[in-house]
Formats: C-alpha cells, sequence, structure tokens
C-alpha cells in the first residue's frame, strides 16, 4: 500500500516529467466534445467541494473529465496510455482516503454525467456510477420499487458499490453488490464489455468487491425490490446509558428479530459532544412489537416515525452529513459534500460476544484513543457498531456471493471508526491516532479469542470503511485473493489500473 506522501510525490514528480503530457491530455479530450473542467472555472471548484473530506477537496487535478458515456470514458483510458499521468476516478467523493476518488496534479475523471436511471420494469434498473442513492432512489419514485443502496442518501453509486455496499435492506437482499445483475466497464485497453453470470462472469465476481483493479464501471444493471411505506429515523442517548447501549446492539445482532429491521448505533465524542445516535429502519409502516423494544426501553429522545417512501427516509438522514456552503454555487447546485472538515475512516470486524463486555472493551478502546486527540483543532471521533447477521450472509450467499464471502453460521458486527477534524497541520496526529484505534481493537479481538471469550472464525474487513493503510487483501480469505489476482491479470495483464490510479487497494502480481 502506497503511503499518502507516496502517491502525491510520485504524481508531482509524474506531473513535472510530462506537463506538456498533461496538458495536451485535457485538450485532446475537450476537442473530441468530452466535457472538461479546468482550473479558476466555477464548475470545477464546485466539483472539487462535492468530497465528504476537505483533505480530498484540497488536493487540484490538472483538469477534469467528466464523461456522458460509456464511449468517452473508453476514449479517456485510451487517450491515458498516451501519457504518463496518474488519474483518479471519481463518484460521489465519500472514500476519505486521499488519492482514492482525488488527485494532485494528474487527471480526475468525474462519472457526474453518467447519472442515468432507467427502470425496466420487470423489477430492474440501470443506474449510473455518478448519482447519490437518493438520487438513484427519485428516479424509481412512482413505481414502488427500491434499490439496494446507501443507509444516508448523499453516499455515491460507484465507489459503494465496488466495496460491496451495505444497506438498510442488506438482511433481507445482502450486500448491494450482490444485487448486480450486470456491470458495464471500461476494461484497462479501452474495451467496453459487459459482465454477468452468462459473460465474463470472472469480473462479474471479482468487482463484488474488487475495488478498482479491473476497470471502470459505467452502468449497474440492479435488481429493485419492492418497497411501500418505512419507519425510521433516530433514538438519541446519553452517554451514561452506554452499558444498556451495548447489551442491547449485542442482543439484536445475536438474536436477530426481524429481518426487516436494521440498525447502525453510533457514538460520538467531542470537546464538547459525548452521545450515542440510533439509526433504525423498518420495511413497512412501522415495526411489530418486539423488534427494537430493548433500545425503546432506554430512556432515549426519539425521532423516529413512518415516511411516506424509503427515498425520503434516506434524505432525512442526509442531516447527518455535514453540509459546507461555499461562496459561489453554480446555477442548479444546492448540496454540498463537506463541511470544511478533514475525514478519516478505519474499520475492524468482531464476530459477536456472548456478552456485552467485549463490546465494552472496544467502546472504552475507542474513547480513550479519541480522548487522547481531543486537543486537536475541531476533532469530533465516531465509533459505529453495524449487524452482519447470520441472514443477512445467507442473502449475499444467495445471490451468488462476493469477494467477501462472509460465513452464514457467525453473527458479525462490522465496527467503523471515524474521526473528523480542521487543520492539515494534525494530518499526523490523526493518522498515528487511526493506526492505535484499529490496531488496538485488533489486538482487543485476538486477546478475547485466545481467552475464549470470541471464536476464532474468519473476520474480512470491510472496504468501504477502510483506512488506507489497512491491508484489505491479506485480511479476505487465500482463495478469494487468489481469484481476484487472476482475474485482473486476465483483464488488465500489464497492470494499468495498478499503477496509474492514484489510490485504491491494489492487486500486484505475486
Amino acid at each position: 500500500m502506497t503511503p499518502i506522501r507516496g502517491w502525491r510525490a510520485l504524481a508531482l514528480s509524474l506531473a513535472a516529467l510530462a506537463p506538456t503530457a498533461m496538458a495536451d491530455i485535457c485538450s485532446t479530450l475537450q476537442q473530441a466534445n468530452i466535457e472538461v473542467e479546468y482550473p479558476l472555472s466555477l464548475t470545477y471548484n464546485y466539483d472539487l467541494t462535492q468530497y465528504w473530506s476537505a483533505a480530498c477537496s484540497a488536493l487540484r487535478p490538472t483538469c477534469i473529465a467528466a464523461p456522458s458515456s460509456a464511449a468517452e470514458m473508453s476514449q479517456i483510458i485510451t487517450e491515458l496510455h498516451k501519457v504518463e499521468t496518474l488519474f483518479a476516478v471519481k463518484s460521489g467523493g465519500h472514500n476519505p482516503n486521499n488519492g482514492w476518488a482525488s488527485i494532485e496534479n494528474g487527471l480526475l475523471i468525474s462519472t457526474k454525467n453518467l447519472n442515468q436511471v432507467d427502470y425496466k420494469g420487470d423489477n430492474t434498473a440501470v443506474i449510473g456510477p455518478g448519482l447519490s442513492w437518493e438520487e438513484a432512489q427519485a428516479g424509481l419514485d412512482g413505481t414502488g420499487q427500491a434499490v439496494v443502496g446507501g443507509r444516508l442518501g448523499g453516499v455515491g453509486v460507484g465507489g459503494y458499490m465496488l466495496g460491496c455496499g451495505m444497506s438498510f435492506l442488506s438482511t433481507q437482499y445482502g450486500w448491494a453488490a450482490n444485487n448486480v445483475i450486470n456491470f458495464e466497464v471500461v476494461l484497462a485497453n479501452g474495451t467496453i464489455v459487459n459482465a454477468n453470470k452468462d459473460k465474463n462472469d470472472d469480473l462479474f465476481a471479482a468487482l463484488k468487491g474488487g475495488g478498482n483493479n479491473f476497470g471502470v464501471v459505467t452502468a449497474y444493471t440492479v435488481q429493485t425490490h419492492p418497497v411501500g411505506k418505512v419507519w425510521g429515523g433516530n433514538y438519541i442517548f446519553t452517554a451514561d446509558k452506554t452499558p444498556q447501549i451495548l447489551a442491547a446492539v449485542r442482543n439484536f445482532v445475536a438474536d436477530y428479530p426481524d429481518d426487516k429491521g436494521a440498525i447502525i448505533l453510533t457514538s460520538e465524542h467531542g470537546a464538547v459532544l459525548d452521545l450515542w445516535i440510533l439509526f433504525l429502519f423498518y420495511d413497512g409502516p412501522e415495526p411489530p412489537a418486539g423488534v427494537f423494544d430493548e433500545f425503546s426501553a432506554i430512556d432515549h429522545t426519539s425521532t423516529a416515525k413512518t415516511w411516506d417512501s424509503y427515498y425520503d427516509l434516506l434524505k432525512n438522514n442526509d442531516f447527518f452529513i455535514l453540509q459546507y456552503v461555499p461562496n459561489i454555487i453554480p446555477k442548479g447546485a444546492t448540496d454540498m459534500r463537506h463541511s470544511g472538515q478533514r475525514y478519516t475512516i478505519a474499520t475492524e470486524t468482531t464476530p459477536v460476544p456472548d456478552n456485552s463486555s467485549v463490546l465494552q472493551e472496544y467502546y472504552d478502546h475507542w474513547f480513550q484513543v479519541t480522548e487522547s486527540v481531543l486537543d486537536v483543532t475541531g476533532v469530533l471521533g465516531s465509533i459505529a457498531f453495524q449487524p452482519v447477521p447470520k441472514s443477512f450472509s445467507r442473502a449475499a450467499k444467495a445471490k451468488g456471493g462476493d469477494l467477501l464471502d462472509v460465513p452464514t453460521d457467525t453473527n458479525y458486527i462490522f465496527i467503523e471508526l471515524d474521526f473528523s477534524y480542521a487543520l492539515s497541520l494534525d494530518d499526523d496526529t490523526i493518522d498515528q491516532a487511526n493506526q492505535n484505534l484499529y490496531g488496538g481493537m485488533n489486538n482487543i479481538i485476538q486477546k478475547n479469542i485466545d481467552k475464549g471469550a470470541l471464536p476464532d472464525v474468519y473476520r474480512p474487513l470491510f472496504m468501504n470503511d477502510a483506512y488506507f493503510r489497512e491491508d484489505y487483501w491479506g485480511r479476505i480469505k487465500p482463495e478469494s485473493h487468489q481469484f481476484a489476482l487472476e482475474t485482473r491479470l486476465r483483464y488488465d495483464p500489464d497492470g494499468f489500473f495498478q499503477t496509474r490510479t492514484s489510490g485504491g487497494w491494489r492487486l500486484p502480481a505475486q
């Protein structure tokens, strides 16, 4: 894995070696009638605000190309072979790892014009990677159908899909990627192919959790599912309720009460903030008695209610995306994706323990590490407990599986670890805190395995939440890793995406 400073130095050196070539590809693409944005333009500066982390927004590409078709994407990839610049592909800009969907002094390919929603009338829809999930769902308005997608409406489609994608609907239908019927992909040589169960089936399988190693996906054909009124919102708890809350989430995942229900349990800690926020969802007008009762019994403030549509709930959840309002907004642009804060995500995976004392250890470790950086300007730490019960994994397996290949005989919790903070001068401090956080979490898990408090089971990392230093490929099953590598070598034998993209979890030849 290339450190942040390493890829940035490489990008700068390549740009210094071939500044004319970089300028030439921008003008070449523009002359081919592909939309190209340059620094100082309103659209260029606006597009760079469309990241969840201000650190990504601070990176300045030489230009931004925004293709509107697979053919235009193919032309961009073909032209990139004629220059030596790095490039990155951006969908919703949710991933905060610098260089994954952002770039300094290289070509940024924005998928914003690949924004189609085409419902086929047979419980399938074609959606573009340039959409947010609320836009994808809005495009299905009036059909009575839903896509298995992000739990916050503002999350982008593209990168989310390639990391598998966790949804409120996952306990019924598996990962978002399990619901893809066909990927339209531009390969490293510029060829446009379809990948599905009948054609390029190895690529079809590898794209479900394989990241940006195989090609650029320009459209997803997905299975949709019937949805009507839904119930959801938030419960807010004070920090003194922590023991009861942790017991409730352990019991909820271990004895999953209803596959139509879903939660995300998060704790937030900063200089003046210390509370719990529970996201709740039920696929129906209201949950039956017994689904969320253990949480409801704890003293809380509730915003949960019945929503007329799934879209309305997703849009409501955007309240938890900090908004940024620039001085100049292009006509028609309304929502922004960051608050001026820098943002990091890391992850760890745990089987569900027999009692909540192990979860308390995780929480205490997270709290202590967060306390250690409270002198960082504007810092806010967050931990999220995300259930992956057996029913989730069984649904994923029934739909053809994926590279994560989570076992169907174990209940898991995927833990998300976030920091947001204000200033770049604190990057190294937060980087070290992240390493302490997920490294210490793994040590706690191993300690509890050694003493028999946790089962010794396979624990993959969830790509969508992984920190750039974490070893995604080293944590999935060796056979999945090998399959992905062999597929990569078939579709990108020269390693174009390995050497020319500015970030991602690489699949180098062994």
